[in-house]
């Protein structure tokens, strides 16, 4: 149990605040930091209207709104330039469907090329616009950083309104500075924004939005609402149209892992409500393709059936395909996409599988050491991120994966095991190792120099012996409550559903069940490589509890039918060919 911590006894104060809800409400909310009665109730029955704010509160708003409408009243060619992925894809569909929808002809979307062109801006790209005679440029997901590439647009003449949600570039005072700063007080790198028209960025100094962890999509979707609060009655939009804009707005929510609280909950619970209305033609062939009921629709059809496959575009391919299928009318337009990315997504998971065979080969032959570096120049730079998650979860340590560059770099994705901070990771080692870094606590990108490649682990291994977390410091998933196998029922789930969607922030309920007894162990799936194990309550009623992409090797216990574990699972319905089904899904077994 040591990656683990069981809740502790619900407090005698938390019971009479909560007083009202069933036990098993009581402990998950309290669980998630929500004790009192008011907190839950609002938490519990999220609300549009109460819930989302004003965005005129977000800093620049009424400047970036009056520079759109501005360029509309001049019939001003608009460029909305969106980040290639499940978040930037769907905030650019958002601009897309707002033009549309108030009949504005002269804007186009662009979706940059992943491995041609890279994250962020870049003056190519802008060099094109100003060709096209573009006056104004509308960022989505992407842009905080991209000074130089801001510079030279509105030295082009084109103004640019940045909307991003990423944290603004940094930079350390030169020495002058330095001195000059210390005498007031300040310290520490400072932020470096480009020089925009507008920036709508909360995390920006300055801003006092009261939820600063919007996504893309997010940022994008209350530029919308402040256009429409401004002037939509003058084109005509009914009040709440907007709320058809939530599929997307809560789609990137979910996707891009930002903290299911505040704002965000509320753009999540109604995106999804939308999302299973939703008249995109697209995104119902592909929810066919994948055999998902739209009615039904839940975070994790989001998270692992939908997401992936819109990210697979550029991964794998053109992401611009991925921006077509959310914003087509076109039925056979929507049938080729629809089939495009569903094939893709197959092909870069057995690209991924591949990858993960040959790592894991060369891990076998080599020493294992605090920090896993490993790479291939042949690797595709869009997956490797997803093999550093591999490695990370299978090895549980940090993971550095690098691929496929330019002729004197290559690229590379990191992600952490929970005990240390990957950017402080890549800022600690010698100056110049890395080309490029940037990135989150948990993950982040980087590029080195072919010649350096070589240095990288020795240089990794000993900065994450310096900053590691303290082992009392290291997260550990929290297990809610033990409950019975006879608690497996409808009843238990409605409790359980009401305080969905899950995710970073509200985590899905997690469950110990004490030495229950395996009955069967069963492998299903085209290629058999899913685990189901089969358990019975006091009635003889089957449940079953699945792990997908799991074996039962893949345990410290053995997994045999007629021996007893303590298994930790969480609880899901699922509609599988449209029957519904309570089960299990296996966290680990003990």
């Amino acid at each position: 149990m040591d990656s683990y911590k069981i809740s502790e006894i619900l407090p005698v104060a938390a019971q009479n605040e909560l007083t009202g809800f069933d036990p098993l409400t009581q402990k998950l909310l309290h669980n998630r930091g929500i004790a009192t009665r008011q907190a839950a109730e609002k938490f519990l029955n999220p609300d549009y209207e109460r819930d989302c704010y004003d965005p005129f509160l977000i800093l620049n708003m009424d400047r970036a709104v009056e520079r759109i409408l501005r360029a509309i009243d001049g019939s001003e060619k608009i460029v909305v330039y969106g980040d290639y992925d499940c978040d930037g894809i769907p905030g650019s569909v958002i601009l897309h469907d707002f033009f549309k929808k108030i009949g504005y002809k002269n804007f186009s979307n662009y979706i940059p090329h992943r491995h041609k062109e890279g994250y962020g801006l870049n003056t190519d790209a802008v060099d094109e616009f100003a060709k096209s005679s573009t006056a104004l440029l509308i960022t989505v997901d992407c842009g905080i950083t991209d000074v130089e590439e801001v510079k030279h647009a509105q030295s082009l003449g084109i103004d640019v309104i940045i909307t991003d949600h990423h944290l603004p570039a940094r930079r350390s005072p030169r020495p002058a500075e330095a001195i000059g700063e210390a005498r007031v007080g300040a310290s520490g790198p400072q932020e470096t924004l480009p020089p925009a028209y507008a920036i709508l960025n909360s995390k920006q100094k300055g801003d006092t939005y009261p939820d600063k962890m919007l996504c893309g999509a997010g940022v994008a979707f209350k530029l919308v609402q402040g256009l429409i609060k401004k002037k939509g009655k003058e084109w005509g939009i009914k009040d709440g149209w907007e709320k058809w804009l939530l599929d997307m707005a809560g789609l990137a929510t979910i996707a891009d892992l930002v903290p299911l609280q505040n704002e965000n909950r509320t753009l999540a619970y109604y995106g999804l409500k939308v999302l299973r209305k939703s008249p995109r033609v697209g995104l119902q062939k592909l929810l066919r393709k994948m055999n998902v009921n739209q009615r039904e629709l839940t975070e994790g059809d989001v998270a692992f059936m939908i997401a992936p496959r819109i990210n697979a575009a550029s991964r794998m391919d053109i992401p611009h395909e991925a921006f077509r299928l959310l914003s087509t009318e076109d039925e056979n337009v929507a049938d080729e996409l629809s089939d495009h990315l569903h094939n893709l997504n197959d092909e870069r998971k057995g690209l991924v599988a591949s990858m993960v065979r040959e790592a894991k080969t060369h891990m076998e032959a080599r020493e294992m050491r605090e920090v896993i570096v490993i790479g291939n120049p042949k690797w595709r730079p869009g997956v490797l991120g997803l093999l550093a998650s591999r490695l990370v979860e299978d090895y549980r340590r940090p993971a550095f994966v690098w691929g496929r560059g330019e002729e004197i770099e290559l690229k590379g994705s990191c992600r952490s095991d929970g005990t240390v901070n990957m950017v402080e990771m890549m800022n600690g080692v010698s100056e110049g190792l890395f080309l490029n870094v940037g990135g989150h606590e948990f993950s982040g990108g980087f590029s080195v120099s072919r010649e350096k490649v070589h240095l990288l682990e020795d240089e990794l291994v000993l900065v994450y012996q310096k900053i590691r977390l303290a082992e009392t410091s290291i997260p550990k998933i929290l297990i809610d409550c033990a409950l019975s196998l006879d608690e497996i029922n409808s009843e238990t789930y409605r409790k359980i559903e009401k305080l969905a969607p899950f995710g970073i922030g509200n985590p899905k309920p997690t469950f110990l069940f004490n030495n229950v007894e395996i009955e069967e162990v069963k492998n299903f799936g085209k290629e058999k490589n899913h685990l189901e194990l089969i358990f019975k309550n006091s009635r003889g009623e089957k449940v079953s509890a699945i792990g997908f992409f799991t074996s039962a090797n893949d345990f410290k216990k053995e997994i045999i039918a007629g021996t007893t574990t303590n298994l930790i699972a969480t609880f899901e319905k699922s509609f599988f060919r449209n029957r519904a089904e309570l089960r299990l899904r296996i966290v680990d077994i003990l």
